[in-house]
């Protein structure tokens, strides 16, 4: 007999959870059950070592102080004797307001304090009172890439708001774009608040009725408590101004006016005592405000000297810059120079001052940083591969047709052996008396045509002297020649884009098949998936040759943090330099002096001059975005310190390694775009714009850049449409998905899917003119559509453009020194309309 074998206990015998015991279990049974272990997070975990009451309150004493002591070196590093003063740019939120009464205003507040101005026009305000200096500037108030480029770089934003006027369109535009772009502390001013009446006056009519007056006169003889008076207009103002700001800005707002001497030195106070808004752009690169600028031309480029305070980081000569709108470029020296705005004036002791620069750094040539921007594209250095003998015998295998075998009867022939059905088509064969045939009844609607319209002609005759009666010449009615304004080839263009946008968000994808051309060349590019989430694409398959040409970070977040943990060395922040620009072109010299926009330059963060792809999270903006835009369309960023033009592709903004592409923008939605341009380190701010044809700009988007990761795989979607033709019960005959038999056998190994959730396949085609016999997991519906899916990854193109042509002005402005007469609102009112509004602006001297 033989014996036994042993029972052994599986590994996977099932563990059943045991009853939980109420009550708390004592430390003695807590060690009973453990028998000695420890977990190895306690054993790793460092002892904590116990503190006295006295210990813990002297460690929170330290923690309390080291934050205080870190609060006030931020407060204190703009502003005092040895940084530099408080950049704050004014900003008229109407054409109405003359800003140089504001800084008149708080420049002659304080007459101990020191005044004076800068080559470029910033105003300069030592006060000894709070020890502390202010810079004011006014950029151009209708050239909206002057004020974005001088709150850049501000520490204060002062925005000066209408009194009476609501807030128009072009200034609804400069807020939008102040606040998307990054909003630094912000003081709101109520300007022309003193012109407004005090209270309102109320006059008594000169003709009053016997009723009317009784009731009046009873009125003021009713004896008890007056009625509460009202409040006068100025305070409804204020409210109401309060208000809007509120509604635009979080939190409290507080609003100051400029009507005295001492709510001009609250607006001082104020402005340097406020928490300063943490910028990530600005705070972590230097960056300078030109405070004079001088070329030196040599042949067709120069040197461009720029004179200013360094703020943020301390500034590399052997670095790089970037203007915003101009591009990078290379340093050769820097110069100290002595502070021309002290907070203290000079004594006796000023000839003893040197005036002259002393030479800062100068450029290395062997470690400064280089302007090349891509690589150099080498066309030998593509993978070349050639399949082996074994891989070209292996597909010749997988070519030749396999055998097909049949269960048949004993002495079966070969002839009776093709009548034989299969399994599955003995279930067709037993439907084929209830095929259904699907008709698609297509309605058309014929064009309405225009109801015409008589009009009737009245003629009077009236009998007057000749003497009333005079010669003028009357202007061309609205109608007359309209065509010759009219433009047909745009509208209808346009009229294409918006049906074309219409029927893309009706249908997604959905394509017709083409006739003139085969399927399988048309979409040869094209593959399909078994899953669009799961299945694998390498990102390195198949890519362009423009992607030789960029830049790739092994681990970006890494790369990163490297960066900016780095010692900079250079210019430290508050020293008034001269900084030479090497290879300035003399027509941006020359375009910056036309416009007279403030300069303003930013200097880069290593391997910020390289390109790569760029992807940016962007958000539709209801203020300019009211039609679909299109993918590949030019488009005008704001990224960072960044501006330029550029045309990226769109796709959705998901999770996973593949992302849908998107043919249109529309409005309301939130996509990614990808595109070509330098790298930037997040986070930055990203502002899209686009251009019309008369040269403005509407703000259609605002976000944020995501990353630079060139891997990032974006996949066209395109959908081929069948309908039933005969429906069984788990198989159909299709038709209208291809128009013939070599398309069939192309895309069988494609997966079908239904509208209404079916899924199948194509199992054979039928005849020669596209209708393929399919299975489904169930049966369809006469009214179901079948789908076939494709997909093809997508490539930005090479479309980046660093010089970004300036918008239309907002305002157009009459300078005048004396006010206007009654005759010249009567010729103003005369003239026709225009897109930029004409107003009266006065100057006043300081």
């Amino acid at each position: 007999m033989a014996m036994a074998a042993k029972h052994r206990a599986s590994a996977l015998k099932q563990q059943n959870k045991k009853h939980k015991v109420l009550g708390h279990r004592t430390k003695g049974q807590l060690t009973k059950v453990n028998k000695g272990r420890v977990a190895i997070t306690a054993q790793s975990r460092r002892a904590k070592k116990e503190m006295s009451r006295e210990q813990r309150k002297n460690q929170m004493k330290q923690l309390r102080s080291q934050k205080r002591e870190e609060a006030m070196s931020q407060k204190r590093a703009v502003g005092t004797a040895n940084n530099p003063p408080f950049l704050v740019t004014i900003v008229p939120l109407s054409p109405d307001i003359n800003p140089r009464k504001i800084i008149s205003a708080l420049t002659s507040c304080d007459p101990e304090a020191t005044t004076t101005t800068s080559a470029q026009g910033i105003v300069h305000l030592s006060s000894m009172r709070y020890k502390q200096r202010f810079s004011f500037l006014i950029p151009p108030v209708n050239d909206l890439y002057a004020i974005l480029d001088s709150v850049k770089v501000s520490n204060t934003l002062m925005l000066l708001w209408p009194a009476r006027d609501e807030v128009e369109d072009a200034a609804e535009l400069v807020l939008s774009s102040i606040k998307a772009q990054a909003l630094p502390a912000t003081i709101h001013i109520a300007a022309s608040m003193d012109d407004m009446a005090q209270k309102a006056t109320s006059s008594v009519p000169e003709e009053m009725d016997t009723h009317s007056l009784d009731e009046e006169l009873s009125s003021r003889l009713v004896l008890g408590p007056s009625p509460a008076k009202k409040p006068n207009r100025k305070v409804q103002m204020r409210q109401r101004l309060v208000k809007e700001i509120e509604s635009r800005f979080p939190g409290n707002a507080k609003l100051f006016t400029v009507e005295n001497d001492q709510e001009a030195m609250l607006v001082l106070r104020h402005i340097g005592s406020q928490k300063q808004r943490p910028i990530f752009f600005k705070d972590n690169r230097p960056h300078m405000m030109a405070e004079k600028v001088e070329f030196e031309e040599k042949g067709p480029t120069g040197t461009l000297k720029v004179y200013g305070y360094v703020r943020g980081q301390p500034l590399s000569v052997n670095g790089l810059v970037h203007v915003p709108g101009w591009g990078d470029f290379q340093m050769s020296h820097t110069y100290l120079l002595e502070d021309p705005h002290p907070l203290e004036r000079r004594g006796k002791n000023a000839a003893m001052t040197n005036d002259e620069p002393q030479l800062i750094d100068e450029a290395n040539p062997e470690t400064r940083e280089t302007l090349i921007s891509t690589n150099e594209i080498d066309p030998m250095e593509g993978e070349q591969t050639w399949p082996t003998q074994e891989e070209l015998e292996e597909a010749e295998d997988n070519i030749k047709p396999k055998p097909r075998t049949k269960r048949v009867p004993k002495g079966t022939s070969e002839y009776q052996a093709a009548w034989i059905l299969d399994s599955e088509e003995d279930d067709d064969g037993d439907e084929d008396e209830d095929d259904i045939d699907s008709q698609m009844d297509n309605s058309e609607f014929a064009p309405v045509d225009a109801m015409s319209q008589d009009g009737c002609e009245q003629e009077e005759e009236e009998e007057e002297d000749e003497e009333e009666y005079e010669t003028m010449t009357l202007p061309d009615p609205e109608g007359a020649n309209y065509d010759d304004k009219y433009d047909y080839k745009e509208d209808m263009d346009a009229l294409e884009k918006l049906r074309a946008a219409r029927e893309d968000a009706e249908f997604p994808d959905e394509i017709d098949t083409p006739r003139d051309i085969s399927s399988r060349i048309r979409f040869q590019k094209y593959r399909g998936l078994q899953s669009f989430r799961t299945s694998a694409w390498d990102p390195d398959e198949n890519l362009p040759v423009d992607y030789s040409r960029i830049f790739q970070f092994k681990n970006f977040v890494h790369s990163k943090k490297r960066i900016m943990k780095e010692d900079r060395e250079g210019a430290l922040p508050g020293w008034y330099i001269i900084v030479h620009i090497q290879d300035v072109p003399r027509h941006l010299y020359d375009s910056q002096v036309t416009s007279q926009a403030p300069l303003v330059i930013f200097g880069l963060l290593p391997h910020e001059q390289k390109m790569s792809v760029m992807n940016i999270v962007i958000k539709s903006h209801s203020l300019g975005h009211y039609r679909p835009i299109r993918s590949k369309e030019r488009l005008i960023f704001h990224v960072g310190f960044r501006r330029f033009a550029n045309s990226p592709i769109f796709s959705e903004h998901s999770t996973g390694n593949k992302h849908k592409f998107a043919r249109y923008f529309h409005p309301g939605t939130t996509v990614v775009a990808s595109m070509f341009a330098p790298i930037t380190f997040p986070p930055v701010s990203v502002l899209m714009f686009r251009e019309r044809p008369d040269g403005a700009q509407d703000l259609v988007g605002t976000g944020s850049l995501y990353d630079m990761n060139p891997k990032r795989i974006v996949v066209k979607r395109v959908v081929l449409s069948g309908f039933p033709f005969k429906i069984n019960r788990k198989s159909a005959v299709i038709r209208h998905m291809f128009y013939n038999r070599e398309d069939i056998l192309w895309f069988k190994p494609v997966e079908l899917r239904t509208k209404w959730g079916r899924r199948g396949h194509i199992k054979e085609p039928l005849g020669t003119h596209g209708h393929m016999k399919c299975y489904f997991d169930g049966q369809l519906k006469a009214q179901d559509t079948i789908l076939l899916n494709l997909y093809k990854r997508m490539f930005p193109k090479w479309t980046f453009d660093p010089h970004a042509a300036r918008p239309p002005p907002l305002y157009t402005f009459k300078s005048s020194g004396n006010a206007a007469d009654s005759s010249d609102e009567e010729n103003e009112e005369n003239q026709p309309a225009k897109k930029a509004r004409v107003v009266q602006f006065h100057n006043s001297g300081l």
